[in-house]
């Protein structure tokens, strides 16, 4: 994994490589005067703007979609249409499950920071390698006139409020991240008679906390929005702004605004292939993803939800036993059998049960409800929804194969199309 490959922290790369936002993340969890997500013309290039919203399995589909058409793409990030970590469910689960499908690929996310903190950890473990913060004032006072509100624990703040929390958050999660080394870009927008005076101020701050590049964007007017009477900066401004935060830290020369669906190399047209293919995903019910073993020193076995041990065929809710294979002797073999928590205690079932298969990359049932899949996907265990035999899915999994082929047509939800009685998921 060659982190000099990103065509948007490095000024060459982009001359080579692409790159795919996945638009998996439709909500905001503040809301900028000079946002207008509402509107989608396909010679627009700025954020929040998207052809269609996907959900991860459709996002999947969608990528291997992007890689036959675009070869050259080296990152798939996630930047919207709204904010990844006001949809960190989504956000996570596309990660995790690209992570483990293309594990050469680069990974970056772009958040404004206010909901990332929880996640920083698992980014770091996932090799994120790229996340950009938008900063566009490092003065509460000055931020207060940029935000309408900030939604923050369940509760909307006003611009005042909301305009501390989202500076304390911001700041401690580039800390936190440039301490995992991760590779940090800051956008501070450029808003004439806002914050224009200010960017320099930012730049200062950043630099000083080890920020490795800050790129000052011009504001653009959207139709709609609290700023659409404010006139774009011009080029004259903007140069004059890099040079003077150019002082404190490197500066980004090439940005194109990119789209939150944005496909190809920086400055590319928008592909009609890719285009038209992200929304036929978006209208496709995507069966769930089933990508190869992400088989690792310390995981490097699978668990199976079975009735018989011979078809994964059993929804993780009702299965007292798991079977758990791996390589003995030079091949893959049934290893053991191992219980599973009893019904009842919430969450916690879920906890116990990844602590019990913590030696395990991947969970392959027939069944699953949202909440043992997402601690158990916090937890670092891939989870397939399969149906076939066990056999089959083993081998593929360890020749590196995959298995799409095996993946279920629809998703099982819990209680929906399960062979017992839909009481084993609490």
């Amino acid at each position: 994994m060659n982190i000099d490959r990103h065509p948007c922290f490095n000024d060459k790369a982009r001359h080579t490589f692409g790159r795919v936002h996945m638009p998996v993340a439709p909500r905001c969890n503040i809301q900028c005067k000079f946002c207008n997500r509402k509107f989608d013309c396909v010679n627009e290039s700025r954020p929040g703007v998207t052809t269609g919203v996907l959900t991860p399995e459709q996002a999947m589909i969608y990528l291997d979609a992007v890689f036959a058409e675009k070869p050259n793409i080296a990152v798939v990030g996630i930047a919207g249409p709204g904010d990844p970590f006001a949809n960190p469910e989504e956000t996570m689960r596309t990660l995790r499950w690209v992570r483990a499908a293309y594990p050469e690929m680069l990974l970056c996310v772009a958040t404004n920071g206010l909901g990332v903190g929880p996640y920083i950890d698992e980014l770091a473990n996932l090799q994120v390698s790229h996340v950009t913060v938008t900063v566009n004032a490092v003065d509460p006072a000055i931020s207060e006139k940029i935000y309408a509100w900030v939604r923050h624990d369940k509760r909307v703040l006003k611009p005042a409020d909301g305009a501390r929390v989202l500076l304390e958050k911001q700041l401690d999660a580039i800390r936190r991240l440039k301490e995992k080394g991760v590779t940090v870009k800051v956008n501070s927008i450029v808003i004439p008679g806002i914050n224009d005076h200010h960017v320099p101020e930012v730049a200062k701050r950043m630099g000083e906390m080890g920020v490795d590049i800050l790129n000052a964007v011009a504001y653009y007017p959207n139709e709609g929005a609290a700023f659409s009477d404010i006139p774009e900066p011009s080029k004259g401004m903007i140069a004059k702004i890099r040079k003077a935060a150019a002082e404190h830290i490197p500066q980004m020369h090439h940005c194109t605004r990119c789209r939150a669906d944005a496909v190809g190399m920086l400055g590319e047209k928008m592909n009609e292939k890719l285009m038209t293919a992200l929304k036929r995903c978006e209208s496709t019910e995507a069966p769930p993803v089933a990508a190869e073993h992400p088989a690792t020193t310390d995981r490097p076995n699978v668990a199976v939800a079975s009735m018989e041990g011979v078809l994964v065929n059993q929804h993780l809710g009702e299965a007292c036993q798991l079977f758990i294979y791996g390589k003995e002797n030079g091949g893959v073999s049934l290893l053991e059998t191992r219980e599973t928590p009893e019904p009842g205690g919430g969450n916690g079932r879920w906890e116990t049960l990844a602590d019990a298969i913590g030696d395990c990359g991947a969970l392959l049932v027939s069944g699953i409800g949202p909440k043992p899949r997402t601690v158990l996907e916090e937890k670092g265990i891939q989870v397939m929804e399969i149906e076939g035999l066990i056999d089959d899915a083993i081998r593929s999994l360890y020749d590196g194969d995959g298995l799409r082929h095996m993946a279920k047509r629809t998703l099982t939800a819990c209680g929906a199309q399960c062979s017992g009685g839909g009481m084993g998921c609490g």
